[in-house]
């Protein structure tokens, strides 16, 4: 095997500790990350990059995160974007605002509060009405990342690293789940693995991850947890440049990368509005559905709206985070996940409210609260909730259509797919 050739970065780095924060630009910097994926990269220069980057905060500039995004989904394993435009025309279910599109519910991780597997969670019940694209990974500094849970799961767990780029067109036609493993989609990643442990200290690649879904351009409405209020604005702005439209960046006011179930959580709401430079079609059904920057001026333009969420606004009730499961392993988190999806938790369970508040976010920033009418299907009593709250979105509704989705079995039922398609596409 030949090895890659080597480039040196030297120059970069003497700008970046020699002549101000400002000196080297955003495009640059990612440049040389994007290096890192190719192996192209010595490790005295990795490493001196992702330090200098940690050391002048220039990893946590928006403009410097939303280019290094943009440079690992290049990097990333390619899916077939036609092909996903194909499954949200023809398996999306259209509703209230919601086009259709996929959705992500993710964090940054690193909060230090262990809590259970809440987005992962969501995410699955999310799917009941939404098509679904979570990103995610096995633990790096929690006792049970979202791949650890789902490897967890009995009496059949889902074979995740068989949803390949390749596969995951397919895997769409029969579910509205999938998850997108992170090794598997951004195998270039095992290049710094060994340099990040040896740093022991965060690094940019602990921010990148929301930022790297392989389907990023694909995706119509997210939720994004960061674990330092200080990262909300950030995060919120890098989105923005990357070109997402429906976004919610929340904080808890713990410091928690998920909408708190025991208090207050600070949110930074992506909002969009029309473009009057616009001169393309203006029924979006013209043109194929995208989030990402494209030539010419978009149809829509995206302010950043700031605003405070609680239980209350979701009309729950707060639950101190020592009862969402702190410190749990997998296995133990997996039981907690099919016994909620069975129904069998009380209808006021501390980890079942928390997953509950955390889905309605996802259901109202996507949009098929907005709706006035009600079809889920069987269990759906048909009646709307159209009390609004905070930035005027529908929390409640949003909480009504989570329970049904519990309730109904059909968050189970579409984990189950999902299960059977994943093992299919090891087949193939």
């Amino acid at each position: 095997m030949t090895l890659p050739q080597l480039v040196s970065i030297a120059p970069l780095l003497k700008i970046l500790t020699e002549q101000g924060k400002a000196a080297a630009t955003a495009d640059e910097i990612a440049a040389a990350i994007k290096l890192i994926f190719g192996n192209e990269l010595s490790v005295v220069q990795c490493s001196s990059l992702l330090s200098i980057l940690r050391i002048t905060n220039r990893d946590r500039e928006p403009l410097v995160l939303a280019r290094c995004g943009r440079g690992m989904r290049e990097a990333a394993a390619q899916v077939d974007r036609k092909a996903l435009h194909h499954i949200v025309l023809t398996r999306g279910r259209k509703e209230g605002s919601y086009r259709g599109g996929f959705c992500d519910i993710v964090g940054t991780g690193g909060d230090g509060w262990s809590t259970f597997n809440v987005s992962t969670t969501a995410s699955i019940l999310a799917s009941s009405l939404l098509l679904l694209s979570k990103h995610g990974n096995r633990a790096s500094s929690s006792t049970s990342g979202s791949a650890d849970l789902l490897q967890a799961i009995r009496p059949k767990a889902p074979v995740i690293e068989a949803v390949t780029s390749h596969a995951l067109p397919t895997v769409y036609e029969s579910s509205n789940y999938a998850f997108l493993f992170a090794p598997t989609f951004h195998p270039g990643m095992k290049h710094v693995a060994a340099i990040r442990k040896e740093l022991g200290f965060r690094t940019i690649f602990n921010l990148l991850g929301p930022l790297a879904n392989p389907i990023e351009g694909c995706i119509e409405a997210r939720i994004v947890g960061v674990f330092q209020e200080e990262l909300g604005p950030v995060f919120a702005e890098a989105l923005r440049l990357s070109g997402a439209r429906k976004t919610l960046v929340v904080c808890g006011e713990e410091q928690l990368d998920e909408i708190s179930c025991a208090g207050k959580t600070k949110c930074w709401r992506l909002v969009e509005r029309p473009n009057p430079a616009f001169r393309g079609p203006r029924n979006e059904e013209d043109e194929d559905f995208t989030t990402s920057d494209e030539e010419g001026e978009p149809r829509t333009l995206v302010d950043i709206q700031q605003l405070t969420l609680e239980p209350s606004d979701f009309g729950l009730k707060e639950h101190a985070l020592s009862e969402v499961s702190p410190g749990k392993l997998p296995a133990d988190n997996a039981e907690m996940l099919m016994s909620l999806l069975r129904n069998e938790l009380p209808r006021h369970h501390p980890v079942l409210e928390f997953v509950l508040l955390n889905t309605a976010a996802l259901f109202a920033m996507a949009g098929v609260c907005d709706s006035d009418a009600s079809d889920m299907g069987h269990g759906d009593s048909g009646e709307v909730i159209r009390e609004t709250g905070p930035g005027g979105l529908r929390w409640k509704e949003g909480v009504r259509r989570a329970r049904w989705a519990v309730e109904s079995g059909q968050a189970l039922a579409s984990l189950e797919r999902y299960i059977e398609a994943s093992h299919a596409a090891t087949s193939r």
